[in-house]
């Protein structure tokens, strides 16, 4: 018996609101003019990743064909792909993700366009194992982009956004660890202000956790992200009404930023990835990481000037690079980017 056929549900009127309905987003290579209209408005497909600071990056790295290096957070593939042509088909490309599901699509992306295991080698794990990547092979260059995949974002059903509703998760890989919504449901006041502070310097820490806390333990948990951003809303009600809505909004952000670090232990893989970098990288090879918070830009800062003085680096980034602002003008969502980079000395002695 064959299948049923289903029609795809239209979304109604004239443009589609809820992700699912951006089909035509969401299906690149059918509806490529539908892409290129979003791209030149400026915005973000669906489904879709702008790579940021690619030729920043690409001009740093000056990557040569016969090369070997490491893409410790794949994503989208952006980046991947850049530095792929760069290779010309020589040398070898190594990646990392931890999401299964989008690193798959990815993988098969980069197959499709002609990167096949000879040139490319995916590995879903933690950047913080980059020295389990290739045991034994050294890298000329290291990206790491450490910013959320726009299509993690975008899709309600990861638990990334308050703008749409869904499950509060906020889980770079599903199938490990637990869900931001038990990961509240386990907290005190105390501890959730000072994650709020610590991870996303949050001017209003202690209402928010308040909030939050007897929300938790007094209404039965917070499931949603719209009932996390509702209880937000709710605890800045002393905001002048004028600024109160752009107040809300950042709180959102900060507030979903704070957790999604402390549930996928993002700190901790950095602190491992930093340990760790020197020790991957060939005499004079050299490391490029993107950051999107100040919090992630102070660790890097820090030990690549600790490891200069040490004589581990020959040289680091005195000043960050930052998005052109034709680049912030074209993808909203570079504003916040932070790139910094080291060249691993030419001593084999330092260590």
């Amino acid at each position: 018996m064959e299948p049923k056929h289903e029609r795809r549900v239209r979304y109604k009127g004239t443009h589609p609101r809820s992700f699912r309905e951006k089909y035509k987003e969401l299906d690149p290579e059918k509806y490529g003019a539908e892409i290129a209209k979003h791209l030149q408005k400026g915005k973000t497909p669906a489904g879709m990743h702008i790579p940021i600071c690619v030729e920043e990056i690409l001009a740093f790295l000056d990557i040569q064909p016969g090369q070997v290096g490491l893409d410790a957070t794949l994503g989208y593939g952006g980046h991947s792909q850049r530095m792929l042509e760069a290779l010309q088909g020589q040398g070898h490309l190594y990646a990392t993700d931890v999401d299964p599901v989008e690193s798959e699509k990815t993988r098969l992306r980069l197959e499709k366009a002609g990167y096949g295991a000879e040139i490319f080698t995916l590995r879903q794990m933690n950047f913080a194992q980059l020295d389990q990547v290739a045991p034994g092979v050294l890298f000329d260059f290291v990206l790491a982009d450490l910013g959320v995949s726009s299509m993690q974002i975008d899709d309600p059903a990861r638990g990334f956004t308050f703008r749409e509703d869904g499950p509060l998760d906020l889980r770079l890989n599903q199938q490990a660890g637990v869900p931001a919504a038990q990961r509240l449901a386990g907290m005190g006041q105390e501890e959730l202000a000072a994650l709020l502070r610590e991870n996303a310097d949050e001017p209003y820490a202690a209402p928010l956790a308040k909030a939050i806390f007897h929300k938790v333990k007094r209404g039965g948990g917070i499931r949603t992200t719209k009932e996390l951003a509702q209880v937000v809303e709710q605890a800045l009600d002393f905001l002048p009404p004028k600024e109160r809505k752009e107040g809300v909004r950042k709180a959102c952000q900060r507030v979903f930023q704070a957790l999604r670090i402390d549930v996928n232990g993002e700190y901790e893989a950095l602190y491992q990835f930093l340990e760790k970098l020197p020790g991957v990288l060939k005499p004079g090879g050299k490391a490029a990481i993107l950051t999107f918070h100040s919090g992630e830009d102070r660790l890097v800062k820090k030990s690549f000037q600790a490891l200069a003085r040490a004589g581990v680096y020959e040289a680091v980034a005195r000043e960050v690079i930052r998005p052109s602002l034709q680049e912030q003008g074209r993808n909203p969502r570079a504003r916040s980017a932070k790139l910094r980079w080291a060249v691993r000395s030419q001593d084999p002695l330092q260590a």
